[in-house]
């Protein structure tokens, strides 16, 4: 039977890879006798009313909206489609 990958952390809980000196998510190790100090201690982390857009308003100011896309642009693409098919056509028919 092959042992475990994982050992268990004695302060947290947390899963910490067999032979770790220092557990990924408390921060505990031998040296400190698996202190209290955890290391997201004293982080605000928020609460759960994230906002994207206010977050983006934030970081880059008013981003321009990206203008639409002009009539134009869809005839030429539906030509462009057009022309393509009878040009096919005309060499499937030799």
């Amino acid at each position: 039977m092959k042992p475990a990958e994982w050992d268990v952390c004695p302060h947290c809980g947390g899963e910490i890879p067999r032979g770790a000196r220092a557990c990924p998510h408390c921060g505990s190790d031998e040296d400190t006798g698996w202190s209290d100090n955890r290391y997201l201690d004293g982080i605000d982390l928020g609460d759960n009313d994230f906002s994207y857009e206010e977050l983006r308003q934030e970081e880059f100011g008013e981003v321009p909206s990206r203008p639409p896309v002009k009539l134009w642009v869809y005839l030429t693409a539906l030509v462009i489609l057009g022309l393509s098919v009878v040009g096919l056509i005309i060499m499937l028919r030799r």
